[in-house]
């Protein structure tokens, strides 16, 4: 179990990288993959907890490709799963995503005000690297950023963002928050 636990986080991206191969960031040839290592980058300055850092690895693979909470927890164990899950949002497949933006957000930001300091952990590296996703194609082609979305509207995205940062404030003292809470700032002008 030792040798398990050891390689927890290299196992999960392994995982990763094959749930979510030939996926690219929105708008972007940029792998997908690339995101899951930031966050699970992130996370690690937050923790050393290799079950942590395994489900920000995962974070997105029961959103995104047609994997369940059973094929996490039976390569990953409970924990690990509970934490993907808590980490995943429902996205009202039988609507519209257009329709469903702001009740998937507001849901999120309620979850985050009860949710585990694990979950928020993994929370705050997903938003962080999604964020410096965001200023970086910002600064390349401006406002067409915003046509890649399901809400086109950049006002909503900074009252996610900032709603996000908010639930947060537990983590306020770690430099991935500051910089979370910073770039919310620049990227918004708030």
């Amino acid at each position: 179990m030792e040798k398990d636990m050891k390689d927890l986080d290299i196992r999960a991206c392994q995982f990763a990288a094959k749930a979510h191969e030939g996926i690219c960031r929105k708008g972007t040839k940029i792998p997908y993959m690339t995101h899951l290592e930031e966050t699970a980058d992130i996370v690690r300055t937050l923790t050393a907890n290799k079950k942590v850092i395994a489900a920000a690895y995962l974070h997105d693979v029961l959103e995104d490709t047609d994997y369940k909470v059973s094929d996490i927890e039976e390569q990953f164990g409970e924990e690990v799963a509970r934490l993907v899950e808590s980490e995943t949002e429902n996205k009202y497949h039988d609507r519209p995503k257009e329709d469903t933006w702001k009740i998937r957000k507001e849901e999120t930001i309620r979850h985050l005000r009860e949710a585990s300091l694990e979950t928020k952990m993994i929370t705050l590296g997903d938003k962080l690297s999604n964020i410096r996703s965001i200023k970086r194609d910002y600064a390349q082609i401006g406002d067409k950023l915003w046509e890649r979305f399901n809400q086109k509207d950049p006002q909503m995205h900074a009252w996610y963002y900032r709603s996000i940062c908010d639930s947060l404030t537990e983590l306020e003292g770690t430099a991935a928050w500051k910089e979370l809470d910073h770039l919310i700032k620049e990227v918004f002008n708030q």
